[in-house]
């Protein structure tokens, strides 16, 4: 300003008019530095105005303001010399800062609301135009607001002695305005309660109902006066719970409150092998000729069909049935039909492989196996195959050794059929016996046997004879028989002295 001592060192450098106000206005930094912009009030050149933002914080004129009349033949808001308007621009709630749009362009839209949105929150402006009110965050009440305390305090301590103090006042002023509250209601009770025996004395009659009446004006009188100075202290006790500064528990409200736990889900019990069994041999019982006709099939799409229309086959019952099945055909010698309920026995497997891997129902995703089957690669058809190969194999495998396991079953229980009176296989006995007595019992000559035994040792000869006995080979007549049982034979038992011609012996191969 002109003879003013801050700018001075500016308007200097500005060319000096008489009768002129020169003003400099400093703006501020935006995007780049700017030149310092000059306003003059009363010059015939035309003003140069600065920045609507400077002008905007700074709270000057937006331009030169309009000359004391109009010119004539022009309206009051008509122009200048030098063609600047007279009048302030036009400023409304979409353009509050009367910039000029930058198009119809949505980028321009942006930035120039984000920009006036920027300048309103620097200048304090709100919601259209309204001033946002920043004091009540001036004066807040935080425990641990201080960072460095004394050395000699423990600083957690201190900060939880000073929370606990709080909450001792917090609570003694909420005692207080509830007991204030409810003094308050009970004096307003006794003034209605009164005003209530006022009416109804009011309409009786008598000398005792006059003193009466006046007795309950003086005190209605009373109560009102008390009812006034509770209002007030309760008054008083609201402005001052006002005045107090806010902290952690009185800046919010909790709206709502929820709390979720989560839980792992309850995994199902495993059924222990009875129940399985039973289950499987129900669900095979009602639905075995589903099930083959299942396993007969070959093509994709006759398999896809018949599985839509019967999807409780969908399941690991139907690929143990068929498992089961392929063992029982490879054990019949029933090989080509065993490949085939093999392949649908490793697409039972695959569907069931891929909804443990999507963790789905089987039944859910049956069709996407077979629209990937169709249109899969090279890779995934060999895997698929690979695998085919590979189940038949094991097939064989469990074929083989269920034969080998009836086999032993059959020769275990012909053994048991042929077991003498002392538990003893006569095929083996047999096969440990010398070649001489061999031949004995193979031709079934008493006479050789009793040769060939008078030949051996007489402790050989026993032990031999004895477990012929045992296991059936050798039937001794009726005379021997009364020996008494467990009675081992020795050189001179009847069992030894009875082989002699012309005695009836039994041998049985």
């Amino acid at each position: 300003m002109a003879g003013a001592e801050p700018g001075a060192g500016v308007s200097s450098l500005l060319p000096q008019a008489s009768g002129n106000v020169w003003e400099v206005v400093l703006v501020p930094w935006t995007r780049s530095l700017r030149r310092a912009a000059v306003m003059c009030w009363g010059s015939p050149v035309a003003p140069r105005r600065a920045s609507k933002q400077s002008e905007r914080i700074r709270g000057l004129p937006l331009c030169a303001p309009p000359r004391p009349g109009p010119r004539p033949g022009r309206s009051p808001g008509g122009d200048w010399a030098g063609g600047a308007p007279l009048s302030r621009p036009r400023l409304s709630d979409a353009n509050p800062l009367g910039r000029k749009r930058k198009g119809r362009g949505s980028a321009g839209r942006d930035s120039s609301a984000a920009s006036r949105r920027r300048l309103q929150i620097k200048s304090g402006v709100g919601h259209r135009g309204k001033m946002v009110d920043y004091s009540v965050w001036d004066h807040i009440e935080v425990s641990d607001d201080e960072d460095e305390t004394h050395p000699n305090i423990d600083t957690a301590s201190l900060f939880r002695w000073r929370h606990q103090a709080r909450v001792e006042r917090m609570e003694q002023f909420q005692k207080e305005k509830e007991e204030l509250d409810r003094g308050c209601r009970e004096c307003k009770r006794k003034v209605a309660e009164c005003q209530r025996k006022l009416k109804e004395l009011e309409v009786a009659e008598g000398e005792s109902s006059k003193a009466e009446l006046e007795r309950l004006q003086a005190e209605a009188q009373q109560l009102r006066r008390e009812e006034r100075n509770w209002e007030q202290k309760l008054e008083e006790m609201r402005k001052k719970e006002k005045s107090m500064p806010w902290n952690v528990d009185t800046l919010s409200k909790d709206g709502f409150s929820k709390s979720m736990v989560n839980t792992k889900p309850e995994q199902a019990e495993e059924e222990s092998e009875e129940v399985r069994e039973q289950k499987h041999k129900t669900f095979v019982e009602k639905y075995e000729k589903q099930i083959k006709h299942f396993g007969m099939l070959r093509r994709w799409d006759d398999s896809q069909k018949y599985l839509s229309d019967n999807v409780h086959l969908v399941c690991e019952e139907t690929a143990n049935y068929l498992v089961i099945w392929c063992i029982d055909l490879e054990v019949e010698e029933k090989c080509a039909l065993m490949e085939q309920v093999a392949h649908q026995t490793i697409v039972m497997q695959f569907i069931l492989e891929l909804a443990k891997s999507l963790k789905v129902d089987p039944r859910a995703c049956f069709r996407q196996f077979f629209t990937k089957i169709k249109t899969a690669d090279r890779q995934y058809m060999e895997g698929f195959n690979d695998e085919l190969e590979a189940f038949k194999e094991r097939v064989r495998g469990r074929a083989k050794l269920r034969i080998e396991k009836a086999m032993k079953e059959y020769e275990e229980e012909e053994r048991r059929k042929r077991l003498g009176p002392g538990g003893l296989d006569p095929v083996e006995v047999y096969e440990s016996l010398p070649e001489e007595l061999q031949k004995c019992f193979d031709v079934k000559d008493v006479q050789m046997l009793q040769d060939a035994i008078s030949k051996m040792d007489p402790t050989d000869a026993k032990y031999h004879m004895q477990r012929c006995i045992d296991s059936g080979l050798w039937v001794p007549n009726s005379k021997s028989s009364e020996a008494k049982e467990g009675e081992e034979a020795g050189p001179g038992d009847p069992l030894l002295e009875a082989v002699k011609p012309g005695e009836d012996k039994d041998v049985s191969a």
